[in-house]
């Protein structure tokens, strides 16, 4: 080969470098449709990307959620209508990414970040993968400052981090929706997202409007994916929430991520397992549900030098108030504390109802002084030392004089009480529920 060959060779090299490979996209045809569940044959694609999928009333996206040797087995994003035998389905490539920037404040959108709110398209000029960059747990900053989310017992009793996890562990009808409101509108956090995932319509339309409200929307960004959605939809609803707040703490401000609810994300991650095959474990949910859980609470929390923080609250729906629930066992060991709401106090018209017995904040001696959390101590066992003992006070077993520090927990169980409970429109900084709780304490004896 002569030298002037040789350069042209090169020459030719360095530029095939830049040159990605032709491949032709190959379309294939749909063989079955089982439920949700979509088989095709005769196309190749990555779990994960999308396929269109022709059908009498348009073209129908679906997501690729696994295979079978030549066998595609795939989930539509929106409701499954007017498919038939043999239809073509063709390869659309990866998942498609996300707008964002500060104009998403104030909007509503559904689990793949398109508006519903009808205010017109998103004027953003930025793109975001859907999947976020990891952090280094080494990287991120250690959670040292207290979080102001305006709820008098939260602040006191249950301090939460800037940066911290918590779960709120529920029944349907305890008030955690309410307690989510009033979180938004007494938050301290530069900016709020809330994700509100397998709730009936009207809930969410409820929430927007009178609980959230126009000051609380201002400064929040929600996503909704209602219990009529799809499962794919649910679980997107949940990743692209996330997807936001990582957005938004990676610019340095200091996120409020509110979830409603963590169990509608694994009961969709089961729907779509067990319709690919996938065998039930533990009470009917799959190995890939406690698998994807940790994966999607660990992207919030506090960012790198620089960054701001999430601080997020998952709201975990506990079947027949049973806290030993799969989901709600998996929850409470990947969080940094549990808000427990009680239906016997929500029965009574004690809101919000919040079980300081049972509820923990995990990182709470590490933000608030040692004064704060020895007043937090005496109010609780003295509040612990009521409860115990009610029902032998109730009945009118106990006589008074029996053991002092039963009688000073029975006088001081009205200002106990009525520290605990909170009007939805009535939010209290951080600071005044501190001073409040050091006047409680300061009378607790013994």
């Amino acid at each position: 080969m002569s030298t002037r060959q040789h350069k042209l060779l090169n020459k030719f090299a360095v530029h095939h470098k830049h040159v990605l490979p032709l491949r032709p996209v190959a379309s294939g045809q749909l063989v079955r449709v089982v439920g949700l569940t979509l088989e095709a044959t005769g196309c190749r694609a990555p779990v994960g990307s999308l396929c269109s999928i022709e059908t009498m009333v348009g073209e129908l996206v679906a997501e690729v959620v696994g295979f079978d040797d030549k066998l595609l087995y795939l989930m539509p994003i929106e409701e499954l209508r007017g498919v038939l035998p043999g239809a073509r389905v063709k390869p659309l490539g990866e998942q498609s990414g996300l707008n964002v920037g500060l104009s998403l404040l104030g909007r509503v959108l559904d689990g793949s970040g398109v508006p519903l709110d009808g205010l017109g398209p998103l004027n953003t000029d930025q793109h975001a993968s859907r999947h976020g960059p990891y952090i280094n747990p080494l990287s991120r900053r250690a959670i040292t400052e207290p979080l102001d989310v305006g709820v008098r017992a939260i602040n006191s009793m249950l301090t939460v981090g800037k940066g911290q996890r918590m779960g709120l562990f529920a029944g349907s009808g305890v008030g955690k929706s309410v307690l989510l409101g009033m979180m938004t509108r007494g938050s301290k956090a530069d900016i709020i997202v809330v994700g509100l995932v397998g709730e009936r319509g009207r809930e969410v339309k409820e929430f927007i409007e009178e609980i959230l409200g126009k000051e609380g929307r201002a400064r929040s960004v929600v996503v909704a994916a209602p219990a009529d959605t799809s499962p794919l939809m649910r679980l997107r609803a949940c990743e692209t929430s996330t997807r936001i707040a990582e957005y938004f703490r990676d610019l340095g401000y200091d996120v409020l991520l509110l979830m409603d609810s963590l169990t509608r994300y694994a009961q969709a991650q089961r729907e779509v397992a067990l319709a690919v095959g996938e065998p039930p474990a533990t009470k009917g949910y799959p190995p890939s549900v406690f698998a994807k859980l940790p994966r999607l609470v660990e992207r919030a929390g506090n960012g790198g030098a620089g960054q701001g923080s999430i601080t997020a609250f998952y709201t975990v729906l506990t079947e027949g108030d049973d806290q030993q629930d799969p989901i709600a066992d998996a929850s409470r060991a990947i969080l940094d504390g549990h808000i427990v709401l009680s239906r016997q106090l929500a029965d009574s018209g004690h809101y919000p109802a919040i079980d300081v017995e049972a509820s923990i904040s995990r990182v709470a001696p590490m933000v608030i002084s040692e004064e704060h959390l020895e007043a937090m101590r005496k109010v609780k066992q003295m509040y612990s030392l009521y409860q115990q003992n009610r029902d032998l006070i109730s009945i009118g077993a106990y006589s008074q004089g029996s053991d002092p520090r039963i009688d000073n927990a029975i006088r001081l169980q009205p200002a106990m009480n009525a520290f605990l409970r909170q009007g939805f429109k009535e939010p209290m900084t951080f600071e005044e529920s501190r001073v409040m709780l050091t006047q409680i304490a300061a009378q607790c004896q013994g």
